[in-house]
């Protein structure tokens, strides 16, 4: 299959572009190839200069620590630093050349900053909310501290180049208010994958949508994500436009041919008196004529265009009843946390990284006990959790799991995965659409209380606003805690609890 076709863009130092588009839409792929970890099976791709990747999972090596992460992403500076060592020695011993050798290494040394490179790696970490500590190894860090540790060193790393894909997932405002400033004013160019609004909106200059379009083709829109907004509602007025176009004319064709089909099998009798010849010609004239309307018929063929998935949440229960008394978790969530959340309630749980919102709600959902206090939940509620990341993809299917669930939703109906997804192992399935599996999973028994954990990350922006709609109308409780600044604002008037670390 096909994942990315006909993609074509010019990154320059300086030059900010945003990639956007359905999950598995060929997002991730497209950086891959321009990293140079997957290779195009048709076009070519040209590099110079130093380059940065931020996948959207860090992966953990063996024994890996932080400092190690730090030292495989200095490697030019540290590297500069020894040759401008090295050249320093070759010009007090009097080495022949020794004095234009020092110059290309003080030069190079210049260019990376290699002195600062240390200092701007702690800058960042500490900004990010990331683990500081470089002999903590990597492995006892949750996913997202892995990924702020990565972040974190590709922008103290000063790449000619940065490749980052979904960069604000495990971010707190502080963290998005850093990212942001660094990624405005950065002299790198930047190649950014995301569904954060706010940080497109701010940062790219450039969108390229991979989203479907009439040619099956990417689309490239200038004046930043404003830009993006009216071309693409401009793309799909022109797209509806031609199809309805391509269907008069179809009928008219078809219209057409049926007349010409009509008048081949009822008029082979010519008027009475007409002679042999005539009625031989006025026949094959007929048979040409419908062959013609036949040719034309086919030549014009509609080419609809694939619909987009849209989610359609299904009618949830609104008797929802829960809530925490002086709830704490040792080492996790320090501080008693009370609430109460009843029938269609909404809460926004705000706070920092580690100060324990995801333990709150593991709480509420049952999935961890509290070292005090009591939770309080009617035995006959079903609860729905959205965990902040997927679980471990395995070899079976979004259908059987569906399936193992024990819903009373249908899958298809949810408009969360296309058809031909649904029996692909899930191994196979892009972060986007493994976390679209697990909204759906969350609604299959219909709940009563929706919990959410971060649940824009790795999700597409036209989905991110089908959820916050259907947020703001489904009758279930609702208990959502997202770092998501457009999300934060399209939630402002929901009562807030915040977590104290």
């Amino acid at each position: 299959m096909t994942v990315l076709r006909g993609a074509g863009l010019s990154v320059t130092p300086g030059s900010r572009w945003g990639i956007v588009g359905e999950n598995g839409r060929g997002k991730s792929t497209l950086l891959a190839v321009l990293a140079g970890r997957l290779e195009p099976d048709a076009g070519t791709v040209r590099r110079a200069g130093t380059l940065g990747l931020a996948e959207q999972e860090l992966a953990v090596a063996g024994d890996a620590t932080v400092g190690d992460v730090i030292d495989a992403e200095l490697t030019d500076a540290r590297a500069a630093l020894r040759a401008l060592d090295d050249a320093a020695e070759a010009l007090a011993a009097g080495a022949p050349g020794a004095d234009r050798a020092y110059a290309d290494a003080l030069h190079r040394a210049e260019t990376l900053e290699a002195w600062d490179a240390d200092h701007r790696v702690d800058a960042a970490l500490a900004a990010l909310g990331a683990e500081l500590q470089r002999a903590r190894p990597l492995a006892e860090l949750s996913v997202g501290g892995r990924y702020r540790v990565r972040l974190a060193c590709l922008l103290g790393a000063e790449h000619d180049f940065l490749l980052l894909d979904e960069p604000t997932n495990h971010l707190d405002d502080e963290g998005l208010t850093y990212l942001t400033g660094k990624l405005a004013t950065t002299r790198a160019g930047v190649v950014l994958v995301s569904h954060d609004r706010a940080l497109l909106a701010t940062v790219a200059t450039s969108i390229v949508d991979l989203d479907p379009s009439r040619d099956d083709r990417p689309r490239v829109y200038g004046d930043g994500y404003a830009g993006y907004l009216a071309g693409r509602a401009a793309e799909r007025e022109r797209w509806e436009e031609e199809y309805e176009r391509q269907r008069a004319e179809h009928a008219r064709l078809a219209a057409n041919l049926a007349g010409a089909r009509d008048r081949l099998i009822d008029n082979w009798r010519p008027d009475k008196g007409t002679d042999k010849h005539k009625r031989a010609t006025r026949a094959s004239s007929q048979v040409r004529t419908f062959h013609r309307r036949q040719d034309e018929l086919a030549a014009h063929a509609v080419t609809m265009p694939e619909p987009p998935l849209r989610l359609n949440l299904p009618e949830l229960p609104r008797n929802a009843a829960a809530a925490l008394d002086g709830v704490t978790v040792a080492g996790r969530l320090r501080r008693p946390v009370m609430l109460t959340v009843g029938p269609s309630g909404r809460l926004h749980v705000d706070g920092r990284n580690g100060a324990g919102k995801s333990t709150l709600l593991a709480v509420l959902a049952g999935r961890l006990r509290p070292t005090t206090g009591t939770r309080r939940v009617a035995g006959s509620q079903r609860i729905g959790y959205l965990t902040q990341e997927s679980p471990e993809p395995g070899a079976t299917t979004a259908r059987r799991l569906f399936a193992a669930a024990g819903g009373t939703v249908e899958l298809e109906s949810l408009g969360l995965l296309d058809r031909r997804e649904l029996d692909r192992p899930v191994r196979e399935l892009s972060t986007g659409r493994r976390r679209r599996l697990d909204l759906a999973l969350v609604l299959a028994r219909r709940p009563h209380l929706l919990l959410l954990d971060e649940p824009t990350n790795h999700l597409s922006i036209a989905l991110v606003d089908e959820l916050t709609a259907a947020l703001g109308a489904t009758r279930a409780a609702v208990v959502l805690a997202t770092h998501d600044r457009a999300l934060r604002a399209d939630v402002a008037d929901w009562p807030r609890l915040t977590v104290e670390r």
